[in-house]
């Protein structure tokens, strides 16, 4: 088999779940699956510890809600530095490479909240970084959403930065020039499907069955490589031809949407793969691309607030095991490998009892409070739970509060319309699985999933509800 070379083949490993696996069993499956780069979202001790001595290349991130500290003093951004970079390299042996100030501030659904505090962190952080003697090896950078830039033409070579925020843009783009550091993207052309009924499917995908859009001449054969090279002109068009840049997501999830299943996300993933996997680039930026897959695995707790997706982008399941066929050039046997020695709870399961009518009273509210402190996305049209009869789609969020609460008897007391059951109620065909949740694991700073609510917890929410 071909093991080809990808200039920095990552992924993103995000921790919004209820019952993450242990770092160390997930340190494990980024090793067996050659990813030699990974980005985290903050800086969580015992993540980066568990990666000393590994070589893999660590992006750590600052998260949006810290900015303002950090950017408000340069001394709080030198202890970060000290204890989230430091630390790690000279004491565990972490080969961090990039910090990432912030996680797409400029995302217009913030509504301008992290304008104004977002480049005085990248200022502070960096400053910190030299006087700690790491800017040779550590880069600051800042992880934007593609909704920074946009094309006053269509097109890509008519790519600026968006209005609205240019001038902090030009700042932060100078800033990053200046110091050789990255501009990094995330590109989700499952976003613009999503978004958008009219965008033509097949210009999502990799595969060369799309209609190409002229630029001039330049054939843009899928959304991919215009969005990127929209970008590269908005940087040239500015001044900064030659700025790198890092693809800091690009995905497709696997549930929760009509286009989000496993069939669009293997060949979406596996077209990328291929597509970068020869050095081409694009027709702005020929070479190889630096990138970073979202996600390394599915995250139960993360808001749906976007669509029912945001939980399910992972290539393996939340117990870490692979979805689908893909090879990422990195393993002999060109196939993913699913994460080894995961502990599960006891085989048992919440249902709703058979003798209970679909009209009871109790029932609705039980749903409702079950899916809110729960996850229900895999329920509704489209979904890979989407042929449940009543039965089944209450039993399944019975079950998903069950399990996200260890399995404690009190949280299958849902008044007289549920119980426990040893029996599997999955369904035959395969597509749809009720959960069995893996163990809690107890870190340095304990249970790092959701505290279980008590009967009593569940008993006052029920009595508010009814």
């Amino acid at each position: 088999m071909m093991l080809w070379s990808v200039s920095g083949i990552g992924v993103n490993w995000g921790t919004q779940a209820s019952h993450p696996l242990p770092p160390d069993t997930m340190v494990r499956l980024l090793r067996d699956n050659g990813f030699q780069r990974v980005k985290l979202f903050d800086a969580d001790y015992d993540t980066l510890k568990t990666l000393g001595k590994t070589g893999i290349e660590v992006m750590v991130g600052i998260p949006n809600d810290m900015l303002a500290i950090v950017g408000g003093s340069m001394k709080a951004a030198e202890k970060w530095v000290a204890k989230n970079v430091t630390q790690h390299i000279t004491s565990n042996n972490v080969n961090i490479r990039y910090v990432a100030v912030g996680n797409e501030p400029f995302l217009e659904t913030y509504n301008g909240s992290y304008l104004g505090i977002t480049f005085p962190a990248l200022r502070n952080i960096q400053s910190a970084l030299v006087k700690a003697g790491h800017n040779n090896q550590v880069k600051v950078t800042v992880p934007l959403n593609a909704d920074v830039y946009e094309s006053t033409n269509g097109s890509p070579s008519g790519g600026d930065f968006r209005a609205d925020i240019h001038n902090i843009m030009l700042t932060i783009v100078n800033f990053l020039s200046l110091t050789a550091a990255p501009f990094t993207v995330n590109i989700y052309p499952f976003i613009s499907l999503y978004s958008d009924p009219n965008f033509p499917v097949e210009y999502a995908f990799f595969d060369g069955n799309a209609s190409p859009v002229s630029d001039g001449g330049t054939l843009y054969y899928n959304m991919f490589d215009a969005n990127l090279d929209t970008l590269a002109h908005a940087l040239q068009k500015n001044g900064f031809p030659d700025l790198p840049i890092i693809v800091g997501e690009i995905g497709w999830p696997t549930d929760g949407d009509g286009n989000a299943n496993r069939e669009y996300a293997r060949r979406f993933n596996q077209g990328f793969m291929s597509h970068i996997s020869g050095g081409r680039g694009t027709p702005m930026r020929p070479g190889p691309i630096d990138a970073y897959l979202f996600s390394l695995i599915d995250e139960d707790s993360k808001s749906i607030a976007p669509g029912n997706f945001e939980r399910h982008w992972g290539i393996f399941t939340f117990d870490g095991q692979a979805k689908y066929p893909l090879n990422l050039g990195t393993t002999n046997s060109g196939a993913l490998i699913s994460a080894k020695g995961v502990q599960y709870l006891e085989r048992k399961w919440c249902v709703m009892k058979p003798s209970v009518r679909l009209d009871d009273p109790q029932v609705e509210p039980s749903v409702s409070f079950a899916c809110g402190l729960a996850d229900c996305t895999c329920l509704g049209y489209g979904t890979s739970c989407g042929n449940l009869d009543a039965w089944g789609n209450i039993s399944y969020a019975f079950n998903s509060y069950f399990q996200k609460n260890n399995q404690r008897d009190d949280a299958c007391k849902f008044p007289n319309v549920s119980m426990i059951t040893k029996a599997d109620p999955s369904p035959r065909d395969g597509n749809c699985k009720f959960n069995i949740m893996i163990q809690p694991y107890y870190g340095s700073a304990g249970w790092y999933g959701r505290k279980p609510l008590g009967l009593t917890s569940v008993l006052l929410i029920f009595s508010l509800v009814l």
